[in-house]
């Protein structure tokens, strides 16, 4: 996941949309540095500013210093930072829908993954907006989407043999843990459970039985 860091100066507040503040939560914080402000014109120490609106002393010290500047003012929120969306709000609802559909819909039939170059194809397709693949990974946190790692698995992967194995070796453990009416806890069938697994684990004759029944075996193919 990408975050745009917050920026502020002596001159202004901004908190950036992609800090994670909505327009909601700018509102919140604006009325907290207001509050400031006012203990400010009392002539309250930034550490007692702090202290009364459960701040951070680092950042009571800057809304005096933003304070002094410009007056209460200066401590106003000025919306969101960053650069300014290229979509409208009904573009995006339609980004997310047509997201939602899946890349085979969209030419894409190979796999089913979102890549960045395919969302920025798609964007362009759209709205005949050019997005870089940078602009294409902010505009996607934005809309609330995050970079998911596919899980890979071999082609030559035999979903029957490996049901098979787990069969046995789970058959086998189970029949050895003469304890586990003993378990009084999820924890301790935890433990128990792996002990036995690591006990199997240093036993090759015993995990080469499992493997003659499924026709599987440890040993790489020739090239």
């Amino acid at each position: 996941m990408i975050l745009a860091a917050a920026r502020s100066t002596p001159g202004c507040m901004r908190y950036p949309d992609g800090g994670g503040l909505t327009a909601a939560g700018r509102t919140r914080r604006e009325k907290v540095r207001l509050s400031a402000a006012a203990m400010f014109e009392h002539d309250m120490q930034p550490v007692q500013v702090a202290h009364q609106l459960w701040a951070s002393t680092k950042s009571a010290y800057q809304w005096r210093r933003c304070w002094r500047a410009g007056g209460a003012a200066a401590l106003a929120s000025r919306g969101a930072g960053g650069a300014v969306c290229r979509l409208s709000p009904a573009q995006l609802a339609r980004l997310r829908a047509e997201l939602d559909k899946g890349p085979a819909v969209h030419g894409w039939a190979e796999d089913q993954r979102w890549t960045l170059e395919r969302v920025a194809t798609l964007i362009g397709r759209l709205f005949h907006v050019r997005y870089t693949l940078r602009g294409t990974s902010y505009l996607l946190h934005r809309i609330g989407f995050t970079p998911q790692v596919p899980a890979h698995r071999a082609a030559e992967r035999d979903e029957a043999a490996i049901a098979t194995w787990r069969e046995g070796a789970w058959s086998n453990m189970k029949n050895s843990l003469a304890n586990l009416g003993s378990c009084s806890t999820p924890r301790q069938l935890a433990a128990i459970v792996k002990n036995r697994l690591k006990s199997i684990q240093y036993r090759p004759a015993l995990i080469d039985g499992f493997l003659a029944q499924t026709g599987l075996t440890l040993e790489p193919e020739p090239p």
